[in-house]
């Protein structure tokens, strides 16, 4: 599971040219969804999004609150494209999780985020809609987080500790 987040001071999702999610300060994340991942790859991303420490404490030091420290809105978008691969100069999707499979781990997602959270403060887009994704960063901060990489650093942690 990929999901690339970005600090933001506002964001919305429009769909048939309908605002149908916006927030204010928080968190615009794009979420990928890969064939393989399972319900450890959304605890994974739900605990290292609501953590994550990407805003300036009261005295100004940066990298110091998370968005539950700050208590602010996420913004999630459902995006099969970050699971892309490129054959030649055309996008191929196969390793995006497909259908209603997808749908459904993409909102067991939103569900964790809600219970581990507060669920008023959690929007999404459309899944599976034509959207239109409007992001003011702020920064611009923008970092990528993919639980498959997770699983290779805990491997390579493993394999070092194995093998000093």
């Amino acid at each position: 599971m990929k999901a690339i987040v970005q600090r933001v001071t506002s964001a919305s999702v429009t769909v048939d040219q309908e605002v149908i999610s916006a927030i204010g300060r928080g968190l615009c994340v794009l979420v990928g969804i890969c064939k393989d991942d399972t319900a450890k790859d959304v605890e994974y991303i739900v605990r290292k999004l609501l953590n994550i420490r990407l805003f300036e404490d009261t005295s100004g030091k940066r990298w110091s609150k998370s968005v539950l420290d700050e208590q602010l809105e996420i913004l999630c978008v459902s995006q099969f494209t970050l699971y892309h691969r490129l054959k030649g100069n055309k996008p191929d999707f196969h390793l995006a999780m497909q259908g209603t499979e997808a749908q459904d781990l993409y909102n067991t997602f939103l569900r964790q985020l809600g219970q581990k959270y507060h669920p008023d403060k959690i929007r999404d887009g459309k899944f599976g809609a034509y959207m239109q994704v409007h992001i003011q960063n702020d920064g611009p901060v923008t970092l990528e987080l993919d639980s498959g990489a997770s699983k290779n650093d805990k491997t390579e942690e493993i394999n070092k500790e194995d093998n000093p």
